[in-house]
């Protein structure tokens, strides 16, 4: 039997990318995966090629039921309704990955806070409500490790340092429900955003390699790897905790 056999997962961002990778990953850990996105056909604005037409086609191409809903995490009424039709498709909800975000705004500060911590508590908030009366939950924030270096106050790195801090929080106020919070913080991740922009250039590669100890670029499936140590029981006594997938840029 597969480790995540009978459990029911979201993961938002999830049509494309980084949140592409946890989708498909957790699916074939034998869940089922609802995919939110604002559409899901965004893998065709960076070339992103997949094996189906959508994410969720995918996940069902694996055998796993999946779900498709097109919905901004920062509208309150918007993540209701996502969370409601989750519900009703699969009865319940096991697994919430906060992926959507991103260093899309450049130095706006209200766009920025609003798409990488309003749209996580946003979410956390609703999928809690749910894992209370279960009695059991896992929820994956994802930071970055922007926030962990302190190298600047740009409105990304502040607001992933912001997930990171209410990741903790979150933790201990859910500890006694049975639900775990933790946080994965991506590095220099080839994601197909950041390929689109330029990262597996050789020119960025020669720039950042040298500073990474494990001397690589990180791929999707690395972070992919350790969202499903988060979502398994293999870590189910481990919580409130940040993990950063960089290959030890932190270290710096």
């Amino acid at each position: 039997m597969a480790s995540l056999s009978g459990k029911v997962a979201l993961v938002t961002g999830g049509g494309r990318g980084l949140g592409r990778a946890y989708a498909l990953r957790l699916a074939r850990l034998g869940a089922d995966v609802a995919v939110n996105d604002l559409s899901m056909s965004v893998h065709e604005e960076y070339g992103e090629e997949l094996t189906a037409v959508t994410v969720p086609a995918e996940i069902e191409a694996l055998g796993r039921r999946s779900l498709g809903v097109e919905a901004d995490v920062t509208d309150e009424g918007q993540v209701r309704d996502l969370f409601a039709r989750v519900v009703d498709a699969f009865g319940r909800l096991d697994i919430l990955v906060t992926n959507a975000g991103g260093a899309l705004f450049g130095g706006e500060w209200e766009p920025t806070l609003d798409l990488n911590l309003k749209g996580t508590v946003l979410c956390c908030q609703a999928a809690a409500a749910i894992m209370k009366e279960q009695g059991a939950g896992k929820i994956i924030t994802v930071g970055s490790q922007a926030g962990l270096i302190g190298a600047s106050a740009d409105p990304y790195g502040v607001s992933k340092a912001a997930v990171s801090h209410y990741t903790r929080g979150l933790a201990a106020e859910l500890g006694p429900f049975g639900i775990t919070v933790n946080c994965i913080a991506p590095g220099w991740i080839l994601s197909s955003r950041a390929v689109a922009q330029g990262r597996a250039s050789d020119e960025t590669r020669s720039r950042l390699e040298p500073n990474i100890p494990l001397r690589r670029l990180g791929e999707p499936e690395d972070c992919a790897k350790v969202v499903e140590f988060l979502a398994t029981d293999l870590s189910d006594y481990v919580t409130g905790q940040t993990i950063c997938v960089c290959g030890g840029w932190v270290l710096r």
